[in-house]
């Protein structure tokens, strides 16, 4: 390869970090009944809410609430894992013809 070919690899390289940076430190956030969920794109919860006024009348309402939070947490993980991928795609076509060279 030439130089310039090297210059613009090492260009789109850097230019994929960022937007790795950029996926990992965006929020993404879920609610449902009592439950809001925010989690960042490298699919940590930053923040879980629970609605101060709802009120547990009997066991089966911990079971929704804990139901509500895995829902929510695999929802999220999902439009992480889509977000992601459109916008790494653009590398992802680039560099996936390389022979696994990045």
């Amino acid at each position: 390869m030439n130089k310039q070919a090297m210059l613009r690899i090492k260009r789109l390289q850097q230019e994929m970090v960022q937007t790795q940076k950029e996926i990992e430190e965006t929020e993404f956030k879920a609610s449902s009944g009592p439950v809001t969920l925010i989690m960042l794109g490298k699919k940590e919860i930053k923040h879980l809410t629970i609605d101060k006024e709802f009120e547990f009348e009997d066991k089966d309402d911990y079971e929704m609430l804990e139901d509500t939070i895995v829902a929510l947490s695999r929802q999220l993980i999902r439009e992480i894992e889509e977000y992601t991928e459109e916008k790494m795609s653009k590398y992802t076509a680039m560099f996936g013809g390389m022979g696994g060279l990045f």
